[in-house]
């Protein structure tokens, strides 16, 4: 199973601080983290996951001539941008975003519009509709614990 977990690349503590446990449970659990490569929530999600012995794949948004800050296993080099958010959520079971920016606000509806794979977010974006209400589709979670659980089937 491979899961994306997506965040920003300028994270609060905290959210840095969730991002490394998500990796760590992930990889426990024999996930494959797919992460964008750069620093804040990716590098801390392939921190967290490498510290486990976790496979880490980052999909890079660059030529690949800088290896980024995310200590990754294998990178996949797009040359693509922000469009190589769309490569990252295609390539997973399900997602994870921790913390929010525009580009995570982005993989997330990616996510959300390719359907049938659960999308999870701690912290970070509250989508809504024009009247107020909740947005349904991508499930809240107030922990890294409940952000995995969410996404994987239970375990043995």
């Amino acid at each position: 199973m491979q899961v994306a977990v997506c965040g920003p690349a300028e994270a609060s503590a905290a959210e840095v601080e969730w991002a490394r446990r998500v990796g760590e449970l992930l990889a426990e659990r024999g996930v494959t983290v797919l992460c964008g490569g750069g620093g804040g929530v990716m590098a801390a999600v392939a921190a967290g996951a490498r510290s486990r012995d976790g496979l880490v794949i980052g999909v890079r948004p660059d030529d690949g001539a800088d290896p980024g800050p995310a200590d990754v296993s294998a990178s996949v080099v797009t040359n693509m941008g922000q469009a190589r958010n769309a490569i990252l959520v295609w390539s997973a079971d399900a997602a994870i975003a921790v913390g929010g920016s525009w580009g995570t606000l982005s993989e997330v509806a990616l996510a959300m519009r390719r359907g049938g794979i659960p999308v999870v977010l701690l912290g970070g974006w509250r989508i809504l509709g024009p009247t107020g209400e909740p947005v349904p589709g991508p499930r809240h979670v107030d922990t890294p614990e409940q952000a995995v659980e969410a996404v994987l089937p239970p375990g043995p």
